[in-house]
């Protein structure tokens, strides 16, 4: 099978804006939740979030471009914009028809429908809704417009799997690759869901910390008195591209993509296997599709949301899968900064391994001030400052409710 790299990255996010901030603001263990500014608060349980800071539209896109987008969408475009300019892509020079667009949401255009809802209500008298309704809340419109913006013909979808959506999507777009369908594909995830529907829907759930008097410090994963994820917000953008083709043009390689899998826990709608049974088949088989051993990665870039049965269900998988070799690994939850971005998670987290192998530095886990006794002291999980490591191969991991499981292996690039 063809090799594939990675020739591009640019993303949004609520710790930094554009890959230079996002990269400082990880490795100086930055935290982007605070008190949420979209709407009024005073009757919700849950009163932050990780919102995206000083985002204008008007900064990035045409105003005539933009009022037709759901914000999702808005975000998608400007990651895709810095990925497509740091790859240095001469559209002239490329095959349109063997480039394709695959992007990941779990939510899509949640700001949209809410909005048009609220309208109709407030009105009362007959429906009037938007022409643009239905294109900008679709999930699919993003690789849509990505497609008409650069001209790629080739293959076009979205995925839906709720947090394992990004993931799932690069995955799909490396096997195209790989198996000799397309050249380049623009891939990544993008969600807007800090809306009122959504943060009281998973407020009333249970699933979001309430640590409404100290937000900065809400997310925590593996601490033991974590209470639930912190919703964010943003975009992550990869361009994959088939290794001969981007020597060809002369494109600096970030990693390359090796290995990657999908999998179900065929357990519940949103809990994940108490043992993280679904987790350690999905790293299990993404090593065995990289061809590589559990002595080889250096570092996981887990999911480690902050829930109570999360993180301990997916650390129990590494050790389930690693054995002794999970006490040589380094192991961090970029979460603890960035909040969880849904169906964004894996292209934002998939970049910061990425960060990882180019700078030899692990991201940090921060807001860590309570050991779990449920949780093996002896595992390496990065608290608080970054740690200097060379890495050769690093694993991201997402998973989503439902029991959508996705895990992506990449290394660092040599001949």
């Amino acid at each position: 099978m063809r090799r594939v790299v990675i020739t591009g990255i640019g993303a949004l996010t609520p710790i930094g804006k554009g890959i230079r901030e996002f990269k400082e603001a990880l490795y100086s263990g930055k935290s982007g939740s605070d008190t949420i500014t979209y709407f009024d608060i005073e009757d919700f349980k849950v009163k932050f979030a990780c919102e995206l800071k000083n985002f204008n539209p008007d900064d990035y896109l045409d105003r005539k471009v933009w009022r037709k987008l759901d914000p999702f969408a808005q975000y998608a475009m400007v990651s895709t914009e810095e990925a497509m300019q740091d790859a240095g892509m001469n559209l002239e020079e490329i095959d349109l028809e063997r480039a394709g667009v695959i992007w990941g949401s779990g939510i899509g255009g949640f700001n949209t429908i809410e909005d048009e809802i609220t309208k109709d209500v407030k009105r009362g008298a007959g429906p009037k809704f938007s022409p643009f309704l239905i294109p900008k809340l679709i999930p699919d419109i993003v690789p849509g417009h990505i497609s008409i913006k650069y001209g790629f013909m080739g293959i076009n979808y979205a995925t839906v799997a709720a947090c394992a959506s990004a993931s799932m999507a690069i995955t799909n777009s490396f096997d195209y690759i790989r198996f000799g369908k397309a050249d380049v594909m623009i891939t990544g995830g993008s969600e807007a869901a800090v809306t009122r529907t959504s943060i009281g829907g998973f407020s009333s759930m249970k699933a979001l910390s309430q640590r409404n008097d100290d937000p900065l410090t809400g997310s925590r994963p593996f601490d033991a008195e974590r209470d639930g994820f912190v919703l964010g917000e943003g975009a992550g953008t990869l361009i994959l591209e088939e290794l001969e083709h981007a020597k060809k043009r002369g494109a600096k390689i970030y990693a390359e993509v090796v290995g990657a899998a999908m999998s179900a826990d065929a357990y519940h709608i949103t809990a994940p296997h108490a043992e993280g049974k679904g987790a350690a088949m999905v790293m299990k088989n993404a090593l065995m599709d990289a061809n590589i051993g559990t002595a080889d990665v250096d570092y996981i870039n887990v999911h480690g949301t902050s829930t109570p049965l999360g993180d301990i269900a997916e650390t129990l998988a590494i050790k389930k899968v690693y054995g002794e070799d999970a006490y040589k690994l380094n192991i961090s939850s970029t979460k603890s900064m960035t909040g969880h971005l849904l169906g964004a998670a894996g292209a934002v987290e998939l970049i910061a391994s990425v960060f990882a192998i180019n700078d030899s530095l692990i991201p940090p886990t921060i807001n860590h001030f309570t050991d779990d006794s449920k949780i093996d002291s002896k595992l390496n999980l990065t608290f608080w400052k970054p740690q200097e490591r060379n890495v050769e191969y690093a694993m991201s991991n997402t998973f989503g409710f439902g029991g959508h499981n996705s895990s992506i292996i990449i290394k660092k690039y040599s001949e």
